[in-house]
């Protein structure tokens, strides 16, 4: 008998990878200069792009495709770039800013994510 691992833990060991690329992506925009919510969304970016090919082939096993991405980072980038925005007005410390958008993506990014890569929308992602 063979088990599967549950696509939630799946999720959250490719967040944990991505969360890693998005914390030293975000550091380091910030060391040379940058704002929160620019370093935040290029971090974001940079961190989705692998996600966004973990989560296809190791989470849900479905095909990438342009349409899928381009869906995905705009639906997490728009989640990205206002928690940036939320943090640079209410001068919040860059790390608050990190750790409450790793918190609330997790569970929001999986659910989107089930939804994108749901195979019964391939035809929608072609």
């Amino acid at each position: 008998m063979s088990r599967r691992m549950p696509a939630f833990l799946k999720y959250l060991i490719v967040g944990i990878l991505n969360t890693t690329v998005h914390v030293v992506v975000f550091a380091a925009l910030l060391a040379a200069g940058n704002d929160q919510a620019l370093s935040n969304l290029v971090a974001f970016v940079a961190a989705l792009s692998f996600s966004f090919f973990a989560n296809a082939r190791f989470t849900f096993r479905v095909p990438v495709s342009l349409m899928r991405y381009c869906v995905f980072v705009a639906g997490m980038g728009s989640l990205s770039a206002s928690l940036g925005y939320i943090a640079d007005s209410q001068g919040w410390p860059p790390p608050l800013t990190v750790g409450l958008f790793c918190l609330v993506s997790l569970p929001l990014g999986f659910v989107f994510s089930r939804w994108v890569f749901t195979e019964k929308r391939t035809w929608i992602f072609r």
